[in-house]
């Protein structure tokens, strides 16, 4: 993954955001979306992209693009930042390969110690029946 030339690949639009701002809001884009094209990206080998196509399928639209949005700040700037580091945190954790799961055995001890419990756990049972004299 080469973060400089997925940097030159986003594209970005600002939008009206709705929420806080006053009066300001009706004039001011501070929305900012970001538009990321996974298919023809060159940052990205085929693997990493196929990984990522499956990882993030309910973000991805059917064109092969990544939408984000970030709206949070009034300021169009401080939305871009935030959007671009959450992308990025995204494709980081989109191309993370997971930890095999090595196979255990239970331990001698543990299945006594079980096997203890379930006696002691029966005899209690057993004791909470009637006496038959």
């Amino acid at each position: 993954m080469n973060k400089e030339i997925l940097l030159s690949e986003l594209h970005f639009k600002a939008v009206r955001s709705s929420g806080a701002g006053g009066q300001n809001v009706n004039k001011v884009s501070s929305k900012m979306v970001l538009i990321f094209d996974v298919s023809s990206t060159s940052g990205l080998n085929e693997e990493e992209k196929e990984r990522i196509k499956v990882k993030l399928k309910t973000k991805i639209s059917q064109e092969n693009l990544l939408i984000l949005t970030c709206d949070e700040d009034r300021s169009q700037l401080k939305n871009k930042k935030i959007i671009t580091q959450r992308f990025f945190e995204l494709i980081d954790k989109a191309l993370q390969i997971p930890k095999t799961r090595k196979v255990t055995t239970v331990s001698r001890s543990a299945k006594e110690k079980r096997l203890q419990e379930k006696k002691k756990a029966g005899e209690i049972k057993a004791n909470r029946r009637k006496v038959d004299l």
